[in-house]
């Protein structure tokens, strides 16, 4: 009844909105320096030459401080500021969504796809708190706003093909626009064999099928007032992940979600909009496809999220202030059915995750106060209130092996702090913030059981006493311009406390056959992260221009160990042309070797490397329909590569030449 409870109060706190009719404001222009990706995929994009067509997972690599950790050819893991996802907040238009795999091969990202989506947030460290606690920063996967403009019907088909690994992608979109009302539909199917790495070396199990279908529809029901609906259902079938022991038969994805918003430049409350949303997850491991294996294994999983959000924006003299109430509850259960060869051996079950329900109530504010034209100062704080519950008796049971005193419930209190001063001139602007942040263990960290890690190839038990993780930030940019050139940098420092990370128990035996020993998650007394990117930009002239980007990054913990997939040296150079209907650009992009590797955590030296990309689009008019053509190849030189963050060392893609055409028809 409790949560219930929760997803009412914020349709009810936006229904007052129906009252507000307050004085008019003057706003006031602030610097916003957090990085949004858009994700226009029928435009010619010039933000580093994306394919129209690209998954999420390679417009998020565009992002300095993102990397994405890779198991497979599918389902890649965001990492940012070198931290991995338990210590992010990644949503979908401010949803809560939770992966049903113990062993992070479907992160939230590979639930949605560029159809689905109109542009990406990423915000680094406490500035990524707007939807949820985290460390180490937030990404909000936005869909497409409401729109009345009576422009009446419309189509796209998009079409794409890569050599490498025969990938094939099609999608479809249909959408009608009135004065009042509005509803688009998309689906889109993506299918790959086995790619080559440099050398045409096929890497087994790189395969993958998916499809993507969205409906969202809108309704003004006054001048101010919106109520819209939405659908996504995403299934991937046959996925194969070459640095695991195990593939995936099926993950499949249905998020819902209605949304009222109210919008009114002429009142103090300039929007308030409030969400009720349903998401529910499955996810099925299995070892099918694999030849020789020591024993057969299910690994199926499930996630089930409701949630709600209800957040206003206001603006009253000098004074911008957002405030955001949100909560969920989830449901996550995961379980393991082993079977020996012997058919005369009894099938093996326990539950990997034993049925936690989470239960998360949190509220967040707010306030960009304007100095004046060019200066703001800004604060904001997030407090919340968390609960796991463990419902599983048998799983519960089997954790108090571990933990004898362990009840099948903890609550925790959670809070956030930020601040950030930012200066804005004609030539020149820079922002400079602190903050601090706590996070709780996640169901992995906190309740796993015999959860095995190919990377160091441990078996791993959660902890369900582990304190809450806590991390001190201080962040520093600074861009400046003059006439055709542009130079910018950025750089952050985290100091974690209470560093969540296993650490070997040699009284325990794995389970897994094979496996090095037992790891239990334990938290280090204090960790360190930092990086730095400079970026600079030169126009040589109105078609051509260069653009490079540097980086370098550092982490270690208290016991003097590297931290595992902490980025190398990195750089990237591009040469563009740029004219009305026609653009192209070489690009080299490449990392040192990976000298500060973590071998205790299961890391080993990774080699350097760099790869040249050449990539051209064009863009065509027939009357009011448009064509808009990426094309090109990647890896010009077939070059065999790992990088710090493919699983198990995994190589990347050899040579691809590829082609995207989306026809948009008005």
């Amino acid at each position: 009844m409790k949560k219930y409870m929760i997803f009412g109060l914020g349709f009810l706190f936006s229904a007052l909105t129906f009252a507000q009719e307050l004085e008019a404001t003057v706003e006031k222009d602030t610097t916003q320096l957090d990085e949004v990706i858009l994700i226009g995929q029928r435009k010619l994009s010039n933000y580093r030459q994306e394919k129209t067509l690209s998954s999420i997972d390679e417009y998020l690599e565009k992002s300095n401080k993102v990397t994405m950790i890779k198991r497979g050819n599918y389902a890649w893991e965001p990492s940012l500021n070198n931290m991995d996802s338990q210590r992010l907040v990644v949503t979908i238009d401010g949803m809560q969504i939770f992966g049903a795999c113990t062993d992070k091969m479907d992160p939230i990202t590979s639930y949605v796809d560029v159809s689905n989506l109109e542009q990406v947030s990423i915000d680094s460290g406490q500035e990524g708190t707007e939807n949820g606690h985290c460390v180490g920063g937030g990404i909000n996967l936005q869909m497409p706003q409401s729109k009345f403009n009576g422009s009446g019907l419309k189509s796209s088909v998009d079409l794409g093909y890569e050599t490498n690994g025969n990938y094939k992608i099609a999608g479809l979109e249909l959408e009608y626009v009135g004065n009042k009302f509005y509803v688009n539909a998309d689906g889109i199917f993506r299918k790959s064999d086995n790619y080559d790495a440099g050398g045409n070396k096929e890497v087994l199990y790189s395969q993958f099928q998916k499809y993507n279908v969205s409906l969202q529809g809108g309704y003004k029901l006054a001048e101010n007032h919106v109520l819209d609906a939405n659908v996504i259902y995403d299934k991937a079938t046959d996925v194969g992940y070459p640095a695991l022991p195990m593939d995936v038969s099926l993950a499949e994805a249905l998020i819902t979600s209605l949304t009222h918003t109210y919008k009114n430049d002429s009142t103090t409350i300039k929007s308030w909009e409030s969400k009720l949303y349903y998401n529910t997850i499955t996810h099925i491991m299995d070892d099918s496809k694999r030849p020789d294996v020591p024993i057969r294994m299910d690994m199926p999983g499930w996630s089930d999220t409701y949630g709600f959000y209800t957040k206003a924006t206001l603006k009253e003299n000098k004074h911008n202030i957002l405030l955001n109430l949100n909560g969920f509850y989830n449901r996550s259960l995961a379980e393991m059915t082993m079977y020996p060869n012997d058919p005369n051996q009894p099938a093996m079950f326990m539950y990997t995750w034993p049925d936690i329900r989470t239960l998360y109530t949190g509220i967040y504010a707010k306030d960009a106060f304007a100095l004046s034209q060019d200066k703001t100062v800004s604060a904001s704080a997030r407090v919340g209130y968390h609960q796991n519950t463990v419902a599983e008796e048998v799983g519960l049971e089997s954790l108090q092996i571990f933990y004898p005193d362990m009840d099948d419930s903890k609550s925790r209190f959670l809070m956030s702090l930020s601040a950030d001063y930012k200066v804005k001139k004609d030539s020149y602007d820079a922002t400079f913030g602190l903050g601090y942040g706590e996070r709780a263990p996640s169901v992995s960290e906190g309740y796993g059981f015999f959860l095995f890690n190919s990377f160091d190839n441990f078996d791993y038990i959660g902890n369900p006493n582990l304190n809450n993780e806590k991390a001190l930030e201080a962040n520093l940019a600074a861009n400046y311009h003059a006439n055709q050139f542009k130079i910018g940098f950025e750089t952050s420092y985290f100091y974690l406390t209470d560093y969540i990370i296993g650490e070997v128990d040699p009284s325990l035996s794995a389970m897994t056959i094979g496996a090095n020993g037992v790891k239990v998650y334990q938290a280090l007394s204090h960790a360190s992260i930092f990086d730095f990117y400079v970026n600079a930009t030169y126009d040589i002239s109105d078609a051509f221009s260069l653009n490079t980007t540097l980086g370098y990054n550092y982490g270690k913990g208290s016991n003097n160990e590297n931290l595992p997939f902490i980025k190398p040296f990195s750089y990237l150079a591009e040469i563009n042309y740029t004219r009305n209907f026609f653009n192209a650009a070489l690009q080299l992009d490449g990392n040192g070797n990976q000298t500060n590797y973590s071998s205790y955590y299961g890391e080993n030296k990774t080699a350097a490397f760099a790869i040249l990309n050449l990539n051209l689009g064009n863009i065509f008019y027939v009357k009011s329909n448009k064509m808009v053509l990426k094309y090109g190849v990647e890896n010009i030189l077939d070059t065999n590569y790992s990088t710090y963050s493919d699983w198990n060392n995994i190589p990347r893609q050899g040579r691809n030449f590829y082609m995207n055409v989306s026809f948009v028809i008005n």
